[in-house]
């Protein structure tokens, strides 16, 4: 990403507004929100938050009651007919459900994008190989859709989103039908093709492991509204919401049985590291500084945007004056440390 980010997507007070057996619901509350060029942006939130009418709105597919979407410094909030077209051929879409022709095979299901757009046989013939393989499906060119497999599809749905060859991205949900494996395969794909194609991506998902894995930034959307936005790596460390914390907390799973917590003679400590420190043998130093025994009951250390992050569950026994040392010296080398128990 360039050192000054220059707006791509750029929504302002948008609100969206439906009729419902005679009441106006708002699923979209006067919203703002710049996507930079090049940058993979995720929208995350409960069912219902209104994220999915928020990524509608950028292409039109979910036209703004209030407020305006500029893109590349454009308002197109009121763009029809001929310029809509245009604008919908620069933004590709990828769906939750792959959204697929069934009676055409896999490279007949890509040039049909590219027929819609009104591309020459001359430039489908060229393109549609070149998508393809890009996507990892050259082999599979000629298959139905009844005859791929769940993650197969979705490429199909990449292919397809990128055959005319668009400046940006949108992903709805694009792995909540996927399994595991597929959805990591996935992520990494749309990841290459940021890197590759530099095409700015937006992606939506109720799964903060998703975010945590591909975006640089995210908003976290409650209620129609964003609450909270930042970097990946301050809104997973830091986050300063309540309902953010609980979705965080969600991706870090670290209960421990509460037997484990009933000795009172020793001290039990949560420890956050953060930043470079988190790959520092802070432990070991501790152990050796100050000669207490330090267990280990849950934890895990991960990469969030490339940066280490991670959370232990220790006990220290020793004696007393001891193990506040130890304390406080685990609380001068790492970000947090909070205690549990003793």
């Amino acid at each position: 990403m360039a050192n000054t980010p220059e707006a791509i997507i750029s929504a302002k007070n948008i609100s969206v507004t439906f009729p419902f057996k005679g009441k106006d619901i708002t699923a979209v509350r006067n919203v703002s929100v710049d996507i930079y060029r090049g940058e993979i942006f995720g929208i995350v939130g409960t069912s219902g938050a209104g994220k999915s009418t928020l990524l509608r709105s950028i292409n039109l597919l979910q036209r703004p009651t209030e407020g305006q979407i500029e893109i590349n410094g454009e308002d197109i909030t009121m763009s029809k007919g001929e310029s809509l077209r245009k604008l919908r051929n620069n933004i590709g879409m990828i769906f939750q459900q792959f959204s697929l022709i069934h009676t055409k095979n896999v490279y007949q299901n890509v040039a049909f994008a590219m027929k819609a757009a009104g591309k020459s046989k001359r430039e489908t013939e060229q393109r549609v190989p070149e998508v393809l393989e890009l996507v990892g499906l050259s082999d599979r060119a000629l298959s139905y859709p009844s005859k791929l497999s769940g993650g197969e599809k979705q490429r199909v749905g990449i292919a397809r989103a990128l055959a005319n060859n668009p400046y940006i991205l949108l992903c709805d949900e694009p792995t909540s039908a996927l399994d595991l494996e597929n959805t990591n395969a996935i992520l990494k794909l749309l990841k290459e093709i940021n890197e590759r194609l530099g095409i700015t991506t937006v992606i939506i998902s109720h799964e903060m492991n998703v975010i945590k894995k591909i975006c640089h930034r995210v908003a976290v959307m409650f209620a129609g509204k964003i609450i909270e936005s930042d970097n990946v790596f301050n809104v997973f460390t830091a986050p300063q919401q309540e309902f953010t914390k609980s979705l965080v907390s969600h991706t870090f799973d670290l209960d421990v049985p509460e037997r484990l917590l009933q000795n009172k003679d020793v001290r039990t400590l949560k420890v956050i590291y953060s930043g470079e420190k988190a790959e520092e043998a802070v432990l070991s130093d501790t152990i050796r500084s100050f000669g207490i025994q330090l267990n280990i009951l849950q934890g895990k250390i991960e990469y969030i945007a490339d940066r280490p992050f991670g959370i232990l569950i220790i006990q220290l026994d020793g004696q007393p004056d001891k193990v506040q040392n130890a304390e406080n010296y685990l609380k001068e080398r790492t970000y947090q440390v909070e205690a549990i128990h003793g």
